[in-house]
């Protein structure tokens, strides 16, 4: 059952955000050949009726790409997750703990498997639903 969405809930504290408002800033300015490659997929709802936000905080977390409703988050990793597995353990953990699920691609497989990672996010959407 999707939890509904309380006013402001897209928002982190005021304290967060001006921690994390320049790397965001930075990274929606200058996404990864995958994360461009998908944000088109994922933008003005062209993803099922969904509405997605890229580069999106979630408590101290920056995730790739948001929706609220329902509440799923996309990540798109390269090559430093193969090192980092436990530190996204822990992320993926708490992002779970918040209410939302959490796909998560390789670069390689957005780049170029496009067509089967959208049928996958698709496929998750409806389920949610």
């Amino acid at each position: 059952m999707n939890k509904p969405i309380r006013q402001n809930e897209w928002k982190s504290s005021s304290k967060q955000w001006e921690l994390l408002k320049p790397q965001v800033r930075r990274m929606r300015k200058d996404p990864t050949p995958a994360e461009e490659q998908l944000w088109q997929h994922l933008r003005r709802k062209k993803m099922a009726g969904v509405k997605f936000r890229r580069q999106h905080t979630v408590g101290r977390f920056i995730v790739d790409f948001c929706s609220n409703q329902p509440r799923l988050i996309i990540e798109v990793d390269g090559e430093i997750h193969q090192q980092q597995m436990e530190q996204d353990t822990v992320r993926e953990e708490y992002l779970r703990q918040q209410g939302y699920q959490v796909l998560r691609f390789s670069n390689e497989n957005v780049l170029t498997k496009t067509e089967w990672v959208l049928a996958v996010i698709e496929e998750k959407i409806r389920v949610m639903e």
